[in-house]
């Protein structure tokens, strides 16, 4: 990458930084630093533009519909307004808008496929910082800034076959893990993020089998 391009970058994370600072649903500052290291690592094993895979990372939930239910392109808008604040060019800035367009899980039903191999490699990042032991606590920390309940036996995941049918669900958090955690695994798009999916695939199946264990009060 050019001087030019870090220094934009770094600029960037700084802005990214101060908006997520204090949010506290699981989709802070923290988390798009993971999914910019993870989708770094990712691209190595990969042909990209690191310039777009980064800015992608750094974007890609600048505006989440989940937080804006009414509104569901605002983050396309506002990625594209803040790369243009920073006098990126049109090209780059349309394929960063398209990651951010084309990321978010839309329900167990829907195709999410990426348009470009940066967008698949950001798209990985994201939903392995979905899962494993940070997964369960993103998940949890969502839930109850949601004041969502836990669990409830006797409501049973939903297998939504539309996006507007997801992004309106209410389940319990532990649904969640069957209704998109438990299925991240095989909607991996490269090799490097599939090997990482299984073992914390198989460390969310662990605790979920203590969870219930522990629910019927047999540990």
């Amino acid at each position: 990458m050019s001087p030019q391009q870090l220094e934009i970058l770094d600029r960037i994370k700084d802005l990214v930084r101060e908006k997520f600072r204090k949010e506290g649903s699981g989709h802070d500052w923290f988390h798009i630093e993971r999914v910019l290291n993870m989708s770094i690592r990712l691209a190595a094993e990969e042909r990209c533009d690191a310039f777009i895979v980064q800015l992608g990372a750094l974007l890609h939930d600048i505006a989440d519909h989940k937080f804006h239910p009414d509104e569901p392109y605002i983050g396309q808008r506002i990625a594209n307004e803040i790369m243009l604040d920073f006098g990126i060019d049109e090209q780059t800035r349309s394929k960063v808008v398209q990651i951010v367009a084309e990321i978010s899980f839309k329900g167990s039903g829907v195709p999410t496929p990426m348009s470009s191999i940066e967008g698949a490699v950001v798209q990985d990042a994201d939903r392995l910082d979905a899962i494993g032991a940070i997964g369960i606590a993103r998940a949890f920390a969502y839930g109850g800034s949601k004041h969502r309940l836990m669990y409830d036996p006797e409501e049973l995941p939903v297998q939504h076959n539309d996006f507007d049918h997801y992004r309106k669900s209410e389940g319990t958090t532990i649904n969640h893990f069957y209704e998109k955690l438990l299925l991240l695994k095989d909607r991996m798009n490269t090799a490097s993020a599939r090997k990482l999916a299984e073992e914390r695939h198989a460390f969310m199946e662990l605790w979920l089998a203590r969870f219930f264990e522990e629910w019927q009060g047999r540990q």
